[in-house]
């Protein structure tokens, strides 16, 4: 029988700490099992990628226990912030790191030299690495010294959904994403305030426990910005409740800074939803194209309320740009990637590192 054991922040399965991932990595877990791997996970408890000593501890026990010859997946939100606990392990097992964000790609201020040693190490040391757009994978190969043939792509899958039946006017704006620095909802609200003469709601979704000191400064910039009573934040939704908010809007808006991929774009496509977006990283292979070639969505730079504002406003003003971004939507359903496709990549990457 394969068997690959899976490094995983502890709580990836918590609903009130829903990323994309956690979804990605409990979405891959379950494929492999589907197609006859046995997968043994290892949940590691910490602030990850921010650990302190007690969580590096935990996660050297971890990899300690994994056997002689063994095939380990470690997600890199773990694993790139622990050179100290995985390099030397790094000739005795068959390391793969699953990157879901580059650590290196916008440290924080003052951090780049160290972050970026560490994670290198890290990447350097293993025997494959997958992350989730070429966009993704071309970052990592500027970024580090890494073999080409090491570094691989597993587009994430999006599930089936029914399609989102939308309202004439367009103004059911749904955002969905933790309330963070990187995600750009201060952004968004200035945005918000440049249109505030148009019809339109505004539902932020998302955890509002990453950040408390952001959340309560995007909290207190809806109000400066008079958008009291048309934005709300509700919190982190998954399951039936997600689904729901999906349903009930007309177009997602996302006003990230970072992007690897960005799985809430193509969760938003399989239910035929257009998306206002930055244009960063890995986004635009997520947006794709409809069947006819059209773009289904707006793309603005990013950092740049104006541009998202004067992207609102076209969408919420235009009856046939929005009919056109809805047409090209629902076109782009039919090539989405699913789970499978994206287990079938990572379980060939598996193999191979495992021969």
């Amino acid at each position: 029988m394969r068997i690959v054991h899976v490094v995983v922040p502890d709580g990836i399965d918590d609903p009130a700490r829903p990323s994309g991932g956690n979804a990605y990595d409990r979405q891959v877990c379950r494929g492999l099992e589907s197609i006859g791997w046995a997968v043994c996970e290892h949940p590691v408890p910490g602030g990850w990628p921010r650990p302190d000593a007690e969580a590096r501890a935990a996660l050297a026990a971890a990899v300690e226990r994994i056997p002689d010859g063994a095939v380990a997946l470690l997600d890199g939100l773990v694993a790139s912030t622990a050179p100290d606990a995985l390099v030397p392990h790094a000739s005795r097992l068959r390391l793969v790191v699953l990157v879901h964000m580059a650590l290196g790609h916008r440290p924080a201020d003052g951090e780049a030299d160290e972050v970026r040693a560490r994670e290198g190490a890290v990447l350097s040391a293993a025997a494959g690495v997958v992350t989730t757009s070429a966009w993704g994978r071309r970052r990592l190969l500027e970024l580090y010294a890494l073999p080409a043939d090491r570094a691989h792509v597993a587009e994430p899958g999006v599930d089936a959904a029914g399609l989102a039946p939308g309202t004439a006017a367009g103004g059911a704006l749904l955002c969905v994403a933790a309330v963070t620095p990187d995600k750009g909802h201060d952004v968004l609200l200035d945005a918000l305030a440049t249109i505030t003469d148009l019809p339109w709601r505004c539902v932020c979704v998302g955890s509002l426990d990453r950040d408390p000191a952001w959340v309560q400064d995007v909290r207190r910039r809806s109000l400066d910005a008079a958008l009291d009573g048309r934005v709300r934040f509700p919190g982190a939704r998954t399951g039936a409740e997600l689904d729901r908010s999906y349903a009930a809007a007309d177009v997602l808006v996302l006003a990230s800074r970072a992007e690897t991929y960005g799985m809430v774009v193509t969760e938003a496509l399989a239910r035929g939803l257009p998306v206002v977006a930055a244009d960063v990283g890995g986004l635009t292979e997520a947006l794709g194209e409809g069947a006819g070639g059209a773009r289904p969505g707006l793309l603005v730079a990013p950092d740049d309320p104006a541009a998202l504002g004067a992207a609102l406003r076209a969408w919420l003003g235009d009856d046939k740009l929005r009919e056109r971004l809805r047409r090209a939507a629902r076109e782009r359903r039919a090539s989405l990637a699913r789970w499978p496709a994206t287990t079938s990549l990572v379980a060939g990457v598996l193999e191979a590192v495992a021969r």
